[in-house]
């Protein structure tokens, strides 16, 4: 079994590596640049997303005719996540109802460190490993659901939302 110093460093490893966490010469002198340059690299960077989109758009497209499959024979799709991530799947649950008409337990909002984390930072939530058991055993959680975790950097723990 590792110890903690070896798990830190395999930790602190996979960290360096993530695009979430990486420290560039793009993004270190943002506190420096003028308000027009700095929405300039904003913009850019959101330009990002629609591409990473279209490269996994047969994969998008079979999530979505699964979930709307298990929709129809009663299921529900439940969004879990931890920190700003789990705040948009938490928003966009919520904004379900009154956008598409659904009943509000068709779609729902996980997040790591429940209620208060939708409003207020909840540090070190994501790493309670039996949290988001417990949360999709009080949905009682059935076959028919879809259970999609949201993470920006991809390696949040699966069990992380409460």
């Amino acid at each position: 079994m590792p110890n903690d110093d070896s798990r830190l460093a395999a930790l602190l490893s996979v960290l360096e590596n993530l695009d979430t966490e990486a420290s560039t010469t793009e993004r270190g002198d943002l506190d420096l640049l003028g308000t027009d340059e700095l929405v300039r690299r904003m913009n850019a960077e959101d330009r990002r997303v629609p591409e990473a989109v279209a490269e996994r758009i047969p994969e998008i497209a079979a999530a979505v005719d699964g979930i709307t499959e298990r929709f129809r024979r009663g299921g529900r799709l439940i969004y879990i996540g931890a920190g700003t991530a789990g705040r948009i799947g938490v928003l966009d649950a919520s904004e379900c109802p009154p956008t598409f008409g659904t009943d509000p337990s068709m779609v729902v909002g996980l997040i790591a460190g429940g209620e208060t984390a939708i409003r207020a930072a909840v540090e070190n939530a994501e790493d309670d490993a039996e949290a988001a058991g417990v949360s999709l055993r009080d949905l009682e959680l059935s076959a028919l659901d879809t259970v999609v975790g949201i993470s920006a950097s991809g390696r949040t723990p699966t069990s992380s939302a409460g």
